[in-house]
């Protein structure tokens, strides 16, 4: 289904490392929240509270996500993938190199968290069209038969962006003390995103517009005109139910991945005591694994189908959830590094059909708004909150026992969700009327 000029390889490395770059901005603000904006941006709290407050300006950017999907899917829909992708990755680009630049809590006092909040919300707004986008136009350029496979590869650029952030964070923490780390060390990656910024946007300009797109511009074009409702109006009017199934399907998903890539970094450090290399490390580990399977369980779902994979992922999380923590408490590196593996590794069974699943959920001409809209309003009640919950469980009960319960009732909402969904694999996305309903 490629475009004559572009090959389907060539969509698939400009998509994903151009979502690389954005989640690598994105997930470092994450880390950077564990570790150190607690004292930069929030110091005259204790340790726990101020790892709360960081982590509440982390979700600020996930409330931000819903508006970014909104206007990133309308526009996306009307005038195309490319644009908005390329726009996307400039405002998320420039809103981390000016944190780097950012005044702490020492020099300007509260208006310090004020701009580091302002930039959060422009993460946020900027990550909510991206990965809509990312996905949509390798899923349009690519083959029904193996799609699954292909719209995998921007999935991968999620682990590749937090494998790149932590290894960064990583470095940093062995060739610098904790005190240079906490003055100025941890705005060098921060800096370094212009540059990967300016990689980025070189080689997406170089893609072309989804051919599934310019196919139904030239369709409506032929057909008489008539007033067409907003495509935000189209997807709540007609298409609400597989919003709802899109909203389920990322809870477990979203929650867990952010409980085991940044909660686990405060567990580690301010509940057992350990040092914080030992939570990076095993979370550079655990995203090099996740980054190499996420298109092996993209692949299955092109051979056994998207529900089977997913709803195995679900179960499997479910499970984990309560093995997770124990094997934190063992305090050793290698069950440290094994539980943050297994770990991305089950969740990789969720994540790795979920690009061509959701695609498939809609029409062309409503594609982009109802795939961002369900992915992203799910991402308030899920991911940007998981670690802030986590940490107020911690607190409260001082184990992780009620962390591994939340955990797994999201699992039980996730599962019912992809139970009721229709088996997607092998839906063709020409059609830009088409609309899967969810299974009797």
């Amino acid at each position: 289904m490629s475009s004559p000029g572009t090959s389907i390889k060539r969509v698939v490395a400009a998509s994903m490392i151009g979502t690389t770059v954005e989640w690598y901005d994105f997930f470092l603000y994450g880390s950077a929240a564990a570790l150190v904006f607690n004292t930069q941006f929030f110091p005259e709290s204790d340790p726990l509270v101020g790892t709360m407050l960081a982590f509440a300006t982390l979700a600020v950017g996930f409330v931000a996500r819903p508006l970014g999907g909104l206007v990133f899917g309308h526009y996306g829909d009307k005038i195309g993938r490319k644009k908005l992708l390329v726009l996307s990755l400039l405002l998320m680009g420039g809103a981390t190199f000016a944190m780097g630049l950012l005044p702490t809590y020492a020099m300007i006092g509260v208006g310090a968290p004020l701009l580091l909040v302002l930039l959060r919300l422009i993460q946020g707004f900027a990550v909510g069209g991206e990965w809509g986008g990312a996905v949509l136009i390798v899923s349009e350029h690519g083959d029904d038969r193996r799609r699954g496979f292909w719209a995998s590869w921007p999935q991968a650029g999620v682990p590749a962006g937090n494998l790149l952030a932590t290894a960064v964070l990583a470095i940093l923490a062995v060739v610098q003390s904790d005190e240079a780390f906490n003055s100025w060390g941890w705005r060098i990656p921060f800096l370094l995103s212009g540059l990967l910024v300016l990689i980025g946007m070189w080689i997406r300009l170089a893609v072309e517009e989804s051919p599934v797109f310019v196919e139904a511009v030239k369709k409506a074009a032929d057909k008489p005109v008539a007033a067409e409702k907003a495509p935000i109006v189209a997807v709540f009017r007609k298409s609400w139910r597989q919003v709802l199934i899109a909203m389920g399907a990322r809870f477990a998903e979203n929650v867990s991945y952010y409980v085991i890539t940044a909660f686990v970094l405060v567990y580690l450090t301010t509940h057992l005591g350990l040092p914080k290399s030992l939570g990076l490390n095993a979370v550079l580990v655990g995203s090099a694994i996740h980054f190499v399977t996420i298109p092996m369980w993209g692949w299955l779902s092109d051979v056994v189908g998207r529900r089977v994979v997913y709803l195995f992922g679900t179960a499997s999380m479910l499970v984990w959830s309560f093995v997770f923590f124990p094997m934190l408490d063992g305090a050793t590196p290698f069950a440290t590094i094994a539980a943050v593996s297994i770990g991305l590794f089950l969740h990789g069974a969720m994540y790795g059909p979920q690009a061509a699943f959701f695609s498939e959920l809609f029409g062309t001409k409503v594609r982009y708004s109802g795939a961002s809209i369900g992915y992203q309003l799910a991402s308030i009640a899920a991911g940007g909150v998981a670690p802030l919950i986590a940490t107020a469980l911690l607190d409260a009960y001082g184990t992780s026992l009620p962390i591994s319960i939340y955990v797994a009732a999201t699992c039980v909402v996730t599962f019912i969700a992809v139970y009721v969904a229709k088996e997607t694999r092998g839906t063709s996305l020409a059609d830009p009327d088409r609309e899967p309903s969810v299974a009797a």
